[in-house]
């Protein structure tokens, strides 16, 4: 089959679909590959790199009429009047309630899939290209911020005086808040952020800002935010304006597909922020935004001093990092329906990603796909619950104690013959002993309140601790005592298995993060 790469027309548009990288990955799918001349130069993509991965240059309507089209947005009519029957069409279509376009795309009898439906599932995680857009769009968002700022992010202490850093406050904690988060973060400034669903507070301090908590709890099904109700709205709103009042800058990241964007920021929050603040909309649309006073596309200045960012373009503003991982999502679906990489595309139902992603098969429409949710494991039913309680009350009410000398007799043996073995000791060997018998409590302790995601940097201080273990083997091993040689043997062996074991469970984990030939 021949994948098309068409020259996106839309206003403001700087994408292309597919970069030539990409390009290359997708022919050693199988697929023959073409791109209309002048596609990626608002890119950087002239069509030379294009011909240098041997993509064919071609003419739009030659492209349109290939086998398999990708795009950023759905075309105009023009285009779509090019697309033959049983073409596969894959780009952004914003399926969600437009019945006249599943409508449309069932007359022409073509396969369409939706790229920004992709589920919200770790699986789909590499094929997710709204995420994608919204990572490089939270990155661009503070750079936005920070030039409409007109001061610096980070505190400086200088001779002419001391410069605080500033406050930057993000609402919304999905992928654009934390690349926004971790932007202005690197950028000095001290970051604040809030979500309804508070199981992200972690998220957030782990990027070094601070969790602010909101009245309203969620539990996200599906991965996205639900809509508030009234009560709900005006707690949140209460929080959103105090804090507004204390930061300099706002970026507010809430979007819900095919629907208004909630409102965030009413104009009595940003009438009491200070002069000079910033407030960047990431919500902003046709369809609303999450401030007030912001206008769609456009940069706003409030009687108070304030400016309003309303770009809806922000990832167009970063067209070559947003065109590769574009490419690279589309790259990465076309991968899971081409399992036998014989560039013919092999789309299966059954697969909840290819479901999910699907508005119509062969004219057939297939929109809305069954619902999909995050977790894979049901929530336990209340009775459920009740019923768990009453057996931990039961348990706990007779407990069994029929197995436990059993478990311990071992360690009453250990703890013998260490005494033995003190009081055979010589009296200025019985020192070491204790001293021996501390570090070892004092170790316990320590290794077992380290986190597990410092176990792997713990490990290069055992294989020292192991490496000194076996220098006094060594030492020790020509001894006289048969006994004392033997337990050198010993203590260098396990010591050695502990090193070299280390390097081994380290070296796989590495492996995790090396990126594979086919990538």
């Amino acid at each position: 089959m021949r994948i098309g790469i068409p020259k996106e027309r839309g206003e403001g548009q700087t994408l292309v679909s597919v970069v030539p990288s990409v390009a290359a990955k997708l022919m050693k799918l199988g697929y023959d590959v073409c791109v209309e001349e002048g596609a990626g130069l608002t890119a950087d993509c002239p069509d030379s790199q294009y011909a240098d991965v041997g993509v064919e240059v071609v003419s739009r309507e030659e492209v349109w009429g290939s086998d398999i089209v990708t795009f950023l947005d759905l075309p105009g009519d023009e285009e779509l009047s090019l697309v033959k029957k049983g073409a596969v069409l894959i780009g952004r279509m914003s399926p969600w309630g437009n019945d006249a376009l599943v409508e449309k795309l069932q007359g022409m009898g073509v396969t369409a899939l939706a790229m920004d439906a992709v589920p919200r599932i770790s699986r789909a995680q590499s094929m997710d290209v709204r995420s994608s857009m919204m990572n490089v769009a939270g990155y661009r968002a503070v750079i936005e911020a920070a030039s409409a700022f007109g001061r610096l992010f980070t505190g400086q202490v200088t001779a002419a005086g001391k410069m605080p850093p500033a406050k930057v406050y993000v609402i919304g904690v999905g992928v654009a808040g934390l690349a926004a988060i971790g932007t202005a973060g690197s950028m000095g400034a001290v970051v604040s952020a809030t979500d309804v669903r508070p199981e992200v507070a972690d998220q957030v301090e782990s990027l070094g800002g601070t969790f602010v908590e909101i009245p309203v709890k969620q539990e996200s099904a599906d991965g996205y935010a639900k809509a508030l109700d009234e009560e709900q709205q005006r707690l949140t709103l209460e929080v959103y304006t105090e804090q507004c009042a204390k930061n300099d800058i706002v970026i507010t990241t809430a979007q819900v597909p095919g629907r208004p964007a909630p409102l965030l920021v009413t104009k009595e929050a940003v009438a009491g922020m200070k002069p000079g603040s910033v407030i960047v909309d990431m919500g902003a649309s046709a369809l609303g935004g999450n401030c007030e006073l912001s206008k769609v596309g456009e940069v706003v200045r409030t009687d108070n001093g304030v400016t309003i960012i309303g770009y809806d373009d922000l990832p167009s503003r970063l067209p070559g990092q947003a065109s590769q991982l574009y490419g690279q999502n589309i790259a990465n679906f076309l991968k899971l329906a081409t399992p036998a990489k014989d560039g013919e595309l092999a789309l299966d139902m059954d697969n909840e990603v290819q479901r999910g992603v699907t508005v119509t098969l062969d004219g057939e429409g297939m929109w809305p796909p069954p619902p999909v949710k995050v977790s894979a494991a049901p929530a336990p039913k209340a009775e459920e619950k009740a019923a768990a309680a009453d057996a931990a009350a039961d348990d706990e009410e007779e407990p069994d104690t029929s197995g436990r000398w059993g478990l311990m007799w071992w360690k009453a043996l250990l703890g013998v013959l260490a005494a033995a073995l003190i009081v055979a000791s010589p009296p200025s060997v019985a020192g070491h002993y204790i001293v021996f018998m501390l570090a070892c409590i004092v170790g316990f302790y320590v290794i077992t309140n380290v986190t597990h995601s410092l176990h792997t940097p713990l490990m290069s201080e055992t294989n020292a601790i192991s490496g000194i273990i076996i220098v006094g083997a060594i030492l020790q091993i020509g001894f006289d005592n048969p006994i004392v040689t033997a337990l050198s043997f010993v203590a260098m062996a396990i010591a050695a298995i502990n090193i070299f074991g280390g390097f081994t469970v380290t070296r796989r984990m590495l492996k995790m993060f090396e990126r594979s030939s086919d990538e």
